[in-house]
């Protein structure tokens, strides 16, 4: 299969993902319970790809567990992200230089 192929049935396939659904609901949805499920699915997804990724991006899975655990306390009392970011970094070196 030529590369121009593949990039076509990518484009479709992206092309439908996102119009089907103004295809298919062309009025405002009323149901409570999909409102409520549409509200949270960015942040479910979000989760689901973070988080693995913060475990094992790191030299072992202890640090990456000590730089989520950092990350969460430091958002927590600060909410700052470059912060956040910065601690959790240095909280990954630390972690690297006593566990290696």
């Amino acid at each position: 299969m030529s590369i121009y192929a593949s990039l076509c049935i990518m484009i479709a396939t992206v092309y439908m993902v996102r119009l089907l659904p103004f295809m298919l609901l062309r009025g405002p949805i009323k149901n409570r319970f999909i409102k409520s499920f549409l509200y949270y699915v960015p942040y479910v997804t979000l989760s689901v790809m973070t988080f693995p990724a913060i475990i094992y991006a790191t030299g072992s899975i202890v640090s990456g567990i000590i730089a989520l655990a950092v990350a969460v306390i430091v958002a927590w009392i600060r909410g700052d992200l470059f912060t956040v970011a910065i601690s959790a970094c240095a909280a990954v070196f630390v972690a690297e230089l006593f566990l290696l």
